[in-house]
């Protein structure tokens, strides 16, 4: 299990890796095409729209070869795929290589975080949430690698080939020490395209409502400080840091408070935390109190989605059917909220637009108890207290032993 730990914690890095190298390269894809912000934002809805089309398909493909194998490829293909959007000749090439690129994102994020579902059930402790805040250092890494690229004025296609390239035998090489996690003989398969479980709907919801929070966070915390408290491009730009900040090490420390309160306190503490710093920045307008309040909304979040993952994975038949429902669900937020926040502040303004931001908290606080019905009340992702005790294992996956070391 320690072995098995370290590399899914591993491949977590990468797929923030990954992510992170890519975005510090978007402004040379937009020179090098000689695109418009409005063509930009056009090709980068290609991510969102091949994540969401290929997550529901990664159930079948777990059930049909194995998780360590799914895994381990689908996270090569991901690195992979992180050096084709550099060689788009054009606007129509580069939405079809994002599309990839995001296919790739979507089912290899399945994939890993039902391993991470897997080795939490066996360990009968939380550590999902910090399996997400080592996506978030791999984000970091892959960010300020990125930085020190674009700075040096590195030809993209060189620094993201070779990134390409190092990421994918590093995936290659830690993915073969997940766990063989694989369905028990004669196991109905799943559909082509499993649409959720009433029990995973609900929990998805949830996940929903953090990751709007999230992405509105993400996206627009930097022009609400610019356009709403008149801060200097700097202090703007700090604003996102700290947010991100918050959430890396909201998650980093997430387990251990899981541990003590449990799944569903912890939940419900997010979003008091959260809908709090959405009050507060809706009311800001000095960036002081603005900055403190996208802290607090990036702290509230940041083990929201791990446990949301690791209750659907539990909730459902098998981790991999239970987290590809949940992640569809989530993640289409992210794919909404940019948009919804830009319509509803063009339409009145940027605080208002932060009032649904602060409803969608809420939302999470009141919902918390849902995420009791994927975990039985106990265990390591469990109810309401903090006893550690150990899951029940899922009935239809079974781990092949690791071969005999020499």
């Amino acid at each position: 299990m320690r072995r098995a730990r370290v590399a899914v914690s591993v491949t977590f890095a990468l797929h923030g890796a990954v992510m992170g190298s890519f975005a510090t390269r978007i402004p040379w894809l937009q020179d090098q095409l000689n695109v418009n912000t409005g063509e930009l934002g056009l090709a980068l809805l290609a991510p969102a729209v091949g994540s969401l089309l290929t997550m529901p398909t990664a159930s079948r493909i777990t059930h049909r070869y194995g998780g360590r194998a799914v895994t381990r490829w689908l996270i090569c293909l991901w690195c992979g795929a992180l050096a084709l959007p550099a060689l788009a000749p054009n606007l129509p090439v580069l939405c079809a290589t994002l599309a990839v690129y995001g296919a790739a994102s979507g089912m290899s994020d399945v994939a890993m975080n039902a391993q991470g579902v897997v080795i939490e059930q066996r360990v009968g402790r939380s550590i999902m949430s910090g399996l997400h805040g080592m996506w978030s250092l791999g984000g970091l890494i892959g960010g300020g690698v990125g930085s020190v690229a674009a700075h040096a004025e590195v030809d993209a296609r060189l620094h993201l080939g070779v990134m390409a390239f190092a990421l994918a035998v590093a995936g290659a090489v830690v993915g073969g020490l997940l766990l063989d996690v694989r369905s028990e003989a004669g196991a109905a398969e799943p559909p082509r395209f499993a649409l959720p479980s009433r029990a995973v709907l609900i929990i998805g919801l949830v996940g929903f409502c953090a990751v709007f929070a999230e992405a509105a966070g993400h996206d627009w915390c930097a022009v609400y400080l610019t356009q709403v408290t008149g801060a200097s491009p700097g202090v703007a730009a700090a604003s996102y840091s700290a947010f991100a900040f918050t959430m890396a090490a909201g998650r980093f420390c997430g387990d251990a408070v899981v541990r003590r309160l449990g799944t569903v306190a912890v939940v419900r503490l997010g979003g008091t935390l959260g809908s709090l710093g959405g009050v507060i920045v809706v009311i800001a307008r000095e960036p002081l109190p603005a900055i403190v309040g996208f802290m607090l909304i990036g702290l509230g979040i940041a083990v929201i989605i791990p446990l949301v993952f690791a209750a659907a994975g539990n909730a459902a038949n098998t981790p991999s059917e239970g987290v590809a429902g949940a992640a569809t669900i989530s993640y289409s937020a992210g794919f909404l909220a940019p948009s919804a926040i830009g319509w509803i502040a063009e339409a009145s303004t940027l605080p208002v637009s932060f009032t649904l931001v602060t409803a969608m908290l809420a939302a999470v606080l009141l919902g918390a108890g849902v995420l009791r019905r994927g975990t039985g009340g106990t265990g390591a992702t469990g109810g309401t207290g903090g006893t550690g005790t150990r899951p029940a294992v899922r009935r239809r996956t079974t781990i092949a032993p690791p071969p005999r070391r020499s």
